[in-house]
């Protein structure tokens, strides 16, 4: 039975109903599903698709009863985990209408209007954050050889921008020789990264086949032109290397650092076979403040950029906005042209499935439509100012209990902390607070350290939320230094603790022992905020050596053993 949009209008608006209530009224459930266990879900629904139609009232009571207890509220007022999640209701408009319309944008013949608002959002955007004019599209700027297009996630623009490099570099170094297979110049290509870098820079270079270079940062965490450097002279001493890409950071994961872009940029161009990339997922939508753009000084030498606005615009996910400096070498890597997809306008527009390797596109551009026409740049302004104040005021609390540290240069809405105590103390800590439901967190590792991130940047966002949730960390911060007790140096403090299972997964980390640590045949280099942080095991490292004891004492009772009744036989013997 083919369901009718006249349903639809009842339908419809009980679900804004719905989620009207479950905003309004999210500060009265659990910020976490802390109750449920993987497999939770399963038991709970039919095993197979029903037969007949079942009722819209019936569907969603079942989504409250079985799959709600589940979700985790990522617009929770004690949400200050990851990065915030955007759901600003313009934005949910905008997606709302984009799936009641229904267009697929692979190319502009297919959905002229699709094709065209992307590129004038992506302007709108790009002016909004001052970035160069070679940005633009050339419908802004004529003389530009570059634009912009939506991906679906950070992640997603890396891997497309890594791709290009690559294409780029490769067809550098095969100059005329067509004959020769691509792959063969794979072993000369290098991407660097910043060890703050997100992990999905060493996705991307692993599935383009690139080797990826870690470079430290300084003691800002900020990645210098002259490590760089260094690191180019290194390889290039040993090899013909054509440098692949290189991917930098305007506010990083693990704790919203900045790397030098004037320094870095000057490089680059002295090597100009590097394709330049600067990941501002989160740090570069604090360009639309002007204050905040001191930190954007170098854009003029970068080749592509990309921002999450669902990160820090409150737009709801998933559209990552990209621009890249010229749009033909970029699309290069990715342009295919079968027959039923050319049409008489394909040489002066650039179709959007040329931008990466999804064909199919939705409307995403109505979601920044509705956002930036609600909100205005000076609503958006306003957001990005409270959020860098409300990280100001956190860090003024803990700076007041000399039993914590801060661990990071607080810029941008997140606070890095942590007690002076060592790093098993901290795990502890974290998952203590996050196995009770009152707060939710996750940790990162900054400086060789673990630390507990504290972001706030939800849109409402205040000084009585930070308070209340300061409260919460000092009172758990009060039972867990009241446990420990006094113990001879060296000897871990012993502590009242969650069980092993429960103990990971709320601080986050997955304990492996020191054998399997060494045997892994590859161990992450970067980090993402969502992986597990990895820590040796003491316990087994302990219980190993226990062992190893014991089966020393069992060896030397045998040989004890034998030797007596070696010495009574030879006494009967006589």
């Amino acid at each position: 039975m083919a369901k009718n949009y006249e349903e639809f209008r009842t339908h419809g608006k009980q679900m804004v109903d719905y989620i009207c209530d479950y905003v309004k009224n999210m500060d009265q459930k659990t910020v976490a599903p802390i109750t449920v266990e993987p497999g939770f879900l399963a038991p709970q629904l039919a095993k197979e698709v029903p037969e007949l139609p079942e009722s819209f009232q019936d569907i969603l009571d079942d989504f409250e009863k079985k799959i709600m207890p589940g979700v985790m509220h990522w617009n929770h007022p004690n949400f200050f985990a990851y990065f915030g999640a955007g759901n600003a209701y313009p934005s949910v408009l905008g997606d709302m209408l984009s799936s009641g319309i229904a267009a697929i944008g692979f190319s502009w013949a297919s959905c002229p209007a699709l094709t065209e608002l992307e590129t004038i959002m992506l302007d709108w955007y790009a002016k909004a954050l001052d970035l160069p004019d070679f940005f633009l599209s050339k419908s802004s700027n004529p003389k530009s050889l570059g634009g912009g297009a939506i991906q679906s996630s950070a992640s997603d623009a890396i891997f497309a921008c890594m791709c290009s490099a690559r294409a780029r570099a490769i067809k550098k170094l095969k100059g005329d020789n067509h004959e020769i297979h691509d792959s063969v110049y794979l072993p000369q290509l290098v991407c660097y990264a910043s060890s703050e870098a997100h992990s999905s820079v060493e996705k991307a270079a692993k599935m383009n086949l690139v080797k990826l270079r870690i470079i430290e940062p300084d003691s800002h965490d900020s990645m210098r032109g002259d490590a760089l450097e260094r690191a180019i002279e290194t390889l290039g001493t040993t090899s013909q290397v054509a440098f692949d890409n290189l991917v930098e950071i305007v506010g990083t994961t693990s704790q919203v650092a900045f790397d030098n872009l004037v320094e870095i940029g000057t490089v680059c161009k002295k090597y100009q076979s590097l394709w330049f990339h600067v990941d501002g997922a989160y740090g570069g939508n604090s360009f639309l403040v002007p204050e905040m753009r001191k930190y954007k000084a170098g854009m003029e030498y970068v080749d592509s950029f990309e921002v999450n606005p669902n990160k820090l615009m409150m737009t709801a996910f998933d559209c990552t906005c990209m621009w890249v400096k010229n749009v033909l070498t970029f699309t290069e890597a990715f342009a295919v042209d079968p027959l039923y997809l050319q049409h008489q306008h394909d040489t002066s527009v650039v179709d959007l499935r040329h931008f990466g390797t999804p064909l199919s596109r939705r409307f995403r551009s109505l979601k920044l439509y509705f956002m930036f026409r609600m909100y205005g740049l000076k609503g958006l302004q306003s957001y990005i100012r409270r959020v860098i104040a409300m990280g100001k005021h956190f860090e003024k609390l803990v700076k007041t209990d000399e039993r914590f540290e801060i661990r990071n240069d607080v810029i941008l809405g997140l606070v890095c902390f942590r007690l002076l105590h060592p790093d098993a103390i901290n795990q502890e800590f974290l998952a203590r607070m996050n196995a009770s439901g009152k707060i939710h967190l996750t940790p990162a590792k900054v400086k060789g350290k673990y630390v507990i991130r504290f972001v706030a940047n939800q849109e409402n966002c205040n000084e009585q939320q930070i308070d209340s949730a300061w409260k919460t960390i000092q009172q758990f911060a009060d039972e867990l230094v009241g446990e420990i007790k006094p113990v001879e140096k060296k000897v871990r403090p012993r502590l009242k603790k969650l069980d092993r299972t429960h103990s990971q997964r709320f601080s986050f980390t997955r304990n492996v022992s020191q054998e399997i640590y060494e045997r892994q045949s590859s161990i992450q280099k970067l980090m993402d905020g969502a992986t597990p942080i990895v820590v040796i095991d003491t316990n087994d490292i302990l219980l190993s050596l226990q062992k190893a004891t014991l089966q020393n004492k069992e060896v030397q009772e045998r040989e004890r053993i034998e030797e007596h009744h070696s010495k009574c036989n030879g006494t009967n013997g006589a």
